[in-house]
């Protein structure tokens, strides 16, 4: 396979797993880090695996089906799970695209001296108008080159010049969370990597790139080859496996500076940048800061969308980035109502990196029912075809739904214990 043709296959996996750490998630990993060291630096290995088989699962129903995520769990699950699902993607994917904005607007101030508000109107008009306005391919093709950013957090961590050997024994020696506030941190984490809009947009990508090749109805979409099911798992493989790697620089950057020098505290990400400069150099602040902006105008799209997926399949409305806008107006107009909503978020006293952390923790606790519903799919022969997912992929999903669901137990009888920190 000659390398153009080797690199065509890298498209949805790659997008959807460099979504996956947009400014919301790096503020998570940053606060990890900055607050608990190299405690949680584990957790970027574990996440994997977990996060590779789930995406994959969702891919493949995406494939074999013709249809988004929320058609084929309508097929499932009662109407009713299925409309509170959705309208919980589009909650908190707005907190999201809120604390995204202001990350992004944050970044941009820093380089000019211009207020952040006004980046964030510059940015929400200017990202809506493109998700509404461009053809699905030219979205893709942007997107996939945006995930280039995101190795700014992989050079800053080996500015720092760490010492690996201490690196490696708090990776592969985990510990688990002691105290109230590490349970939260680690559902956040969990919900932040593992989140439920990343696997509505897996999905509802395969159907896009379908469409893109001419397979404009549900009946020419149904099936999949197994090339083309071989050539989707080098795809998310390679997506999940980048995302992970980052998430595992940026606790590791601010472990290393942050943490070591009693900055604890981080609310924001421009906080946390600006935090970096005395400990570790301008270019680590300006590698920090220029992912934060790329993977913002990637992730806003991926939120944005996935819920307005989610709610037109739901709904049965008229969807799709190729659609023109007069025929599809309400999946349009949940994309801009989401933005919009986000916009108000951040002009009012909602303090935006406080309602990413919560959105974080809503996704953790959301996900595991979620993964209910997409092993149910995937594990019907009837559903998918006679192209279900593997018995050892089935399991999987099944340990990080229960894993998930502990987690969330955890942090929530922790909640209520008496004395605890």
């Amino acid at each position: 396979m000659d390398l153009k043709k080797f690199l065509k296959i890298f498209g949805p996996g790659v997008i959807t797993g460099a979504a996956d750490d947009d400014p919301s998630g790096i503020g998570t990993y940053s606060v990890a880090g900055a607050k608990f060291g190299l405690d949680l630096l584990w957790t970027a290995f574990i996440t994997w695996p977990l996060m590779l088989v789930i995406q994959m699962a969702c891919a493949r129903i995406g494939m074999v089906t013709g249809r988004g995520l929320s058609a084929a769990l309508e097929k499932k699950i009662p109407r009713p799970l299925l409309i509170s699902f959705s309208l919980s993607l589009f909650l908190a994917n707005t907190l999201n695209v809120g604390a995204d904005l202001a990350a992004m607007a944050d970044a941009a101030e820093m380089f000019t001296g211009l207020n952040s508000h006004f980046f964030i109107l510059v940015f929400a008009v200017g990202i809506s108008w493109a998700t509404i306005r461009l053809p699905y391919s030219a979205i893709a093709k942007v997107l996939k080159w945006l995930a280039v950013f995101l190795f700014a957090y992989i050079l800053t961590a080996f500015v720092l010049k760490p010492d690996w050997m201490e690196i490696f024994h708090s990776t592969f020696t985990p510990q688990m969370p002691k105290e109230k506030e590490e349970w939260f941190t680690l559902v956040a984490i969990l919900g932040t990597t593992i989140s439920p809009y990343l696997f509505y947009w897996q999905a509802s990508q395969e159907v896009e790139e379908e469409k893109a090749m001419g397979r404009t109805t549900v009946a020419m979409r149904k099936y999949a080859s197994a090339e083309e099911i071989n050539n989707r798992k080098v795809d998310v493989t390679a997506g999940t496996l980048f995302s992970n790697i980052v998430m595992f620089f940026i606790i590791l950057t601010t472990a290393l500076t942050l943490h070591k020098a009693g900055i604890t505290n981080i609310e924001t990400s421009k906080q946390a940048a600006e935090a970096l400069k005395p400990l570790a150099g301008n270019l680590a602040t300006t590698l920090y800061t220029i992912g934060l902006l790329g993977v913002g105008f990637l992730a806003i799209p991926t939120l944005t969308g996935s819920a307005a997926y989610a709610l037109a399949e739901t709904f049965r409305w008229k969807q799709g980035l190729d659609a023109k806008m007069g025929k599809a107006k309400a999946f349009y107009t949940v994309i801009g109502v989401s933005t919009a909503l986000a916009v108000i978020m951040d002009f009012t006293n909602i303090n935006p990196i406080q309602a990413l952390y919560w959105s974080a923790i809503v996704n953790g606790m959301l996900a595991p029912f979620l993964l209910i519903g997409v092993l149910l799919v995937a594990s019907d022969n009837k559903v998918m075809l006679g192209q279900r997912s593997s018995l050892f992929s089935r399991a999987v999903i099944f340990i990080a739904m229960v894993a998930m669901f502990v987690c969330a137990g955890v942090m929530t009888v922790m909640v209520f214990q008496p004395g605890s920190h």
